[in-house]
């Protein structure tokens, strides 16, 4: 299962990252496709970017009095998330690929679970609550457009897609470099470590998108379904899952990212 849905990942993230002249320039792609949106956390400054990162896009225009971008953003979120819910993070997302890749590095003690680690997954709710809403919403320049504060101030997936690629193909941008970026650096650096220790460590605690699609998991069309006659209580899909989900209690858990490896692992199919 973890290589057909890692295929997947990454046929996704080619086709989603095409605009190779982006690559040969250390240019971004500004074509009319950048105007939509695409599911995961891929960052509209990636030079082989097609289409804008919805969490980017959000914070880019919910200060707007183009009401249309603000609803056109808003209703994609709520579309994607009603049809797939976090089968997104599991199947569609760069940087989920990335870091399922990293936690497959061998290290000798991987952490499961720790005092606390349900408490910090609020955190995502949070960051999107301030850094995507509150602050692009109210604090706004004479145009009445915010600045995109997770981006800038958060996001290691754009550091890692955007920043760093542009940085390195694009000489005049290496004497505006400060403190910003360095700041940016170390967490993703920061990111790159727990991961392999963490699975998913990015998803779990800190992506706005994955808080946005996780409302949607108990409702959407795509959903996970527990035959209770079937099930014999064996608990093998829960010890499978790594993000720490039991889906005989709750098979659309908010943090489920629809993997498949508990439906993989039910020794009598109860999982549909």
């Amino acid at each position: 299962m973890d290589k057909r849905r890692h295929g997947i990942q990454a046929i996704w993230a080619l086709l989603t990252n095409s605009y190779l002249l982006g690559f040969a320039q250390g240019k971004i792609y500004k074509g009319k496709l950048k105007n939509l949106c695409v599911p995961g956390l891929n960052c509209y400054s990636c030079p082989g970017a097609l289409g804008a990162c919805p969490i980017g896009a959000m914070q880019a225009v919910i200060g707007s009095w183009n009401f249309k971008l603000t609803f056109y953003v808003a209703g994609f979120l709520m579309f994607v998330g009603a049809l797939i819910g976090r089968f997104v993070c599991g199947w569609l997302c760069p940087f989920g690929l990335i870091q399922d890749l990293l936690h497959k590095i061998p290290f000798s003690k991987k952490i499961t679970s720790f005092r606390g680690d349900r408490i910090l997954r609020k955190l995502k709710y949070l960051i999107l609550i301030v850094f995507v809403i509150l602050l692009p919403m109210f604090l706004v320049d004479i145009l009445g457009q915010g600045a995109p504060y997770f981006c800038k101030l958060i996001c290691p997936a754009g550091t890692l897609e955007g920043g760093i690629p542009l940085v390195l193909l694009n000489q005049s941008l290496r004497s505006a470099l400060g403190w910003l970026y360095v700041w940016k650096n170390v967490l993703l650096m920061i990111t790159v470590v727990l991961s392999i220790v963490v699975y998913r460590p990015f998803c779990k605690y800190l992506c706005p998108l994955g808080a946005v699609y996780s409302v949607f998991n108990p409702i959407s069309v795509f959903r996970y379904r527990v035959d209770q006659e079937k099930c014999v209580k064996c608990k093998a899909c829960a010890h499978v899952c790594k993000m720490q989900v039991d889906p005989v209690k709750n098979p659309n858990d908010p943090e489920c990212i629809r993997c498949g490896a508990c439906k993989k692992v039910c020794p009598v199919k109860a999982i549909r």
